[in-house]
């Protein structure tokens, strides 16, 4: 029986058996050679430490919450919702006034003193305000048909001016070709009884449309450099 015990035990047995004794040998074979479990490694391992493990489950979060999150409207889409149009129902010239008497005081603060002066200073400033309730008037155009238009702007876009008229209607002014006179009184305090006639006397200026075709927002940040105008 012994005989055939030791014909049953396997090499690796045997080999143990030489440096260890018999109860040594078989607790060390049934711990770490017949009993020892098998670690199979996962596809993706998880993170190495806990900062590794926040960095992961932070950015699965962003990408869930970037997946979520709706895309803004292209400007075609805005343009076919209607999102720039004035409904119908607001298209009245006295729901624009307020806006007039707002920007008279707006550009009344940019120009400063330069509203009674005029020059270089002023032409730069004018060229990069908005005139968003402005009132203006069509002094010249390609087209004879909108010579005299005037009302308050209630769109400054890149190529056209969107004004309402005192007849409740909009008109689609294009810039190019089309220049357009302002008109812009003193404040109330300088219409005085003592006031000189020059500090009573409107400022007046004129916009060439041609040299006007960018966004409000897009002015603001250009610098307009004086130039000759051969159709001037």
């Amino acid at each position: 029986m012994a005989s055939n015990a030791n014909n049953n035990q396997s090499p690796t047995h045997e080999l143990l058996l030489r440096a260890h004794s018999p109860d040594s040998t078989n607790r060390i074979f049934s711990e770490k050679i017949q009993h020892r479990p098998l670690f199979l490694k996962p596809t993706s391992p998880p993170p190495s430490n806990a900062r590794d493990a926040r960095r992961k489950a932070r950015a699965e979060k962003q990408k869930r919450a970037k997946a979520l999150k709706p895309k803004p409207l292209s400007a075609r889409q805005r343009r076919k919702l209607g999102l720039y149009d004035v409904p119908k129902e607001e298209q009245k010239y006295a729901v624009f006034e307020p806006l007039n008497r707002l920007w008279l005081g707006y550009i009344r603060e940019i120009l400063g003193s330069e509203l009674y002066s005029g020059g270089q200073g002023a032409a730069a400033k004018l060229s990069a305000a908005d005139f968003h309730g402005a009132e203006v008037e069509v002094s010249r155009s390609g087209c004879p048909s909108r010579v005299g238009i005037r009302g308050i702007v209630i769109k400054d876009a890149r190529f056209v001016f969107e004004i309402i008229t005192k007849n409740n209607q909009v008109k689609t002014v294009p810039k190019e070709g089309t220049m357009f006179r302002i008109n812009v009184l003193p404040p109330q305090e300088k219409m005085k009884e003592d006031a000189t006639p020059q500090d009573r006397k409107p400022f007046t200026f004129e916009i060439h449309g041609d040299q006007f075709q960018y966004r409000s927002a897009d002015r603001s940040n250009k610098k307009f450099k004086p130039h000759y105008l051969k159709n001037l």
